[in-house]
């Protein structure tokens, strides 16, 4: 099991993505977005400052990370990610679902942190 890191800024939270995000790996993310939802933050920032590699199982806990918070009327955002996973983002069409932001200072600016 892999401890994943959440970072509160007042309603935004930034959950630190781990460096290498496997099917196994994806598992503990899922339950640590599911839980910052449970908490009631509208907003979450994803940094993928430290993560090398992201399976197709870590893009489906996104995207449903993503629905549960929109229907919440909230939203999920992804930050600071490598060339490796901008082109994973990029082939599967993620591009187009998320807000991509250079880092996480600029998410959370823009989010109005």
């Amino acid at each position: 099991m892999v401890q994943v890191e959440t970072l509160r800024h007042g309603q935004i939270t930034v959950v630190v993505m781990p460096q290498r995000c496997d099917s196994y790996v994806a598992m503990d993310v899922d339950r640590a977005l599911k839980e910052v939802i449970s908490e009631g933050t509208g907003m979450i920032v994803c940094d993928f400052s430290k993560t090398e590699y992201v399976s197709s199982g870590l893009l489906r806990v996104l995207l449903g990370s993503q629905k549960n918070l929109k229907k919440r009327g909230g939203n999920l955002t992804v930050a600071a990610l490598s060339s490796y996973v901008l082109e994973v983002f990029e082939t599967t069409g993620f591009t187009r679902i998320f807000f991509i932001y250079t880092d996480t200072d600029e998410a959370l600016t823009a989010l109005g942190r």
